[in-house]
């Protein structure tokens, strides 16, 4: 019997988890469409590159996309069992709610193991291959587009007006093109029609003028003894390259250094190393101090002060310092003060942009354990607050899950802020949020585990009238 319990739950599971992440994974690829919209538009960019980046962009929403999906599809499914009827049958048959929620809960074990697997060894690939396509599609100029009476400077050295074009597209009137060069004016050329095309290869935009004339201004533009050049044609070819407004590919390598391209293992060997190199920073601080505070030599030998300073007491320092020495320790103070400060200087922000670096590292290094300990913590919520609620399809159980969500995502976001900020570790800031939640699964768990009436309006309805109805009781009678 237990047996087909498991197979019911598993396969009541099934539908709604799959159809929940692939709902999850769209929205957040969407939010990063949204985010990156003006990057991308007007790009001219070809099927192949857009799929390349849904891919890269769902590939690294999959970890996040898993809690989520399990906390809704956890909710739905024992909504809809709690509607049915089926959770009444269940646990009218001896069975406790912790025994049927078993064979979910080894699944969001499972799920969450792949979770892990999935950000530590894809999602470093994901996100590699994500920022140099992102780079590239961000630094390419936007598609040509050359409009009617309006100057399009886009092309790099050029000025281009185009006063009429035909339906063609192609064919075009009382064009006028500014050249930029170094010499007294820029050379610029006007022509009453012409054809305009982009050659085969995409690489030159080809103008074919007809009918116009070449204007140039030659000599030192810091003198006015110069030459001015006029020049009538009949047909004239001008080729513009387009080199700029071609993606181009940027090696991989360029962002492999970033924390978020790194696996687990590499995490551990870089937190290594940059520890190394930010602990030898102080070291060589120490090193460099010693020749300018004299005094430091003094501090390991068998020096004994003397015994006409004993016991005397002193004002400052300047009490002890003769007249005729005071200058010259003064000049040496502020000259050891001014190199110190220096070798302070330096030290503290390379320990700076260690330490950062390093706080980054471990972030990372948290991230790929809380986000796959997550997918439990939520489904340890979602479960026991389906069977509270008791209602099925997408309605109650998808606000309580965006509610239960957005806390964690919260949590989530600032526990990484305050961990990038030294405000709090790096383990405490990422497992900020599973150390909220958890005392909330356990608690709806031991309401489910009671049948609670927590979110039944029903209960409080009757609950509040009974508390009226007391309170009409308890007023004094009105006198005759």
């Amino acid at each position: 019997m237990f047996k087909k319990l498991d197979i019911l739950i598993v396969k009541a599971f099934v539908g709604p988890f799959i159809a929940t992440f692939l709902i999850s994974l769209f929205v957040l690829v969407m939010q990063f469409f949204w985010l990156y919209i003006d990057d991308l538009v007007g790009k001219g960019l070809d099927i192949i590159t857009i799929l390349k980046l849904i891919s890269y962009v769902a590939a690294t929403a999959v970890p996040l996309a898993l809690p989520l999906a399990l906390l809704l599809s956890s909710i739905m499914t024992f909504g809809n069992l709690g509607e049915s009827f089926e959770l009444v049958a269940i646990k009218s048959a001896g069975i406790p709610l912790l025994r049927f929620m078993a064979p979910l809960l080894i699944v969001a074990v499972l799920i969450s193991g792949v979770a892990f697997l999935f950000a530590n060894n894809i999602i470093p690939v994901a996100n590699l291959k994500l920022n140099a396509l992102k780079y590239d599609i961000i630094v390419t100029k936007p598609a040509l587009d050359i409009k009617e009476g309006v100057f399009y400077d886009k092309i790099e050295g050029f000025v281009i007006k185009v006063g009429k074009k035909e339906k063609d597209d192609s064919t075009i009137h009382n064009v006028v093109i500014y050249e930029k060069n170094n010499g007294p004016q820029d050379d610029f050329l006007v022509a009453n029609s012409g054809v305009m095309k982009v050659t085969p290869d995409k690489r030159f935009l080809q103008f074919t003028l007809h009918d116009g004339w070449r204007y140039q201004e030659n000599g030192n533009k810091y003198s006015t003894n110069t030459d001015f050049i006029r020049l009538g044609f009949k047909d004239y070819q001008k080729d513009f390259d387009l080199s700029s407004f071609q993606m181009n590919k940027t090696e991989d390598s360029l962002f492999k250094w970033d924390p978020k391209m790194l696996t687990v293992h590499q995490l551990n060997l870089s937190i290594d190393s940059i520890t190394k190199l930010r602990d030898s920073s102080i070291n060589r601080l120490k090193s460099q101090l010693r020749p300018a505070l004299i005094f430091l030599k003094y501090r390991d030998s068998a020096w004994m002060l003397p015994d006409s300073l004993k016991n005397k007491p002193l004002k400052n320092m300047r009490s002890i310092i003769p007249d005729s020495m005071s200058s010259t320790v003064y000049e040496r103070a502020s000259s050891s003060l001014s190199s110190i400060k220096g070798f302070v200087d330096l030290a503290q922000n390379e320990y700076s942009e260690k330490q950062n670096f390093l706080r980054k590292n471990r972030v990372e290094w948290n991230r790929k354990f809380s986000l796959s300990f997550a997918c439990i913590v939520l489904f340890m919520i979602g479960a026991p607050l389906g069977s509270i609620i008791r209602k099925g399809g997408l309605g109650s159980p998808l606000v309580f899950a965006v509610i239960f969500f957005v806390i964690f995502h919260l949590l989530n976001t600032f526990g990484e802020k305050f961990s990038k900020q030294g405000v709090t570790s790096a383990a405490f800031g990422m497992w900020l949020s599973s150390i909220v939640l958890v005392p909330v699964g356990i608690f709806l768990t031991s309401k489910a585990m009671r049948d609670s009436q927590l979110f039944n309006k029903e209960f409080y309805f009757r609950f509040f009238k009974r508390v009226k109805s007391t309170l009409k009781k308890t007023q004094p009678a009105d006198e005759v």
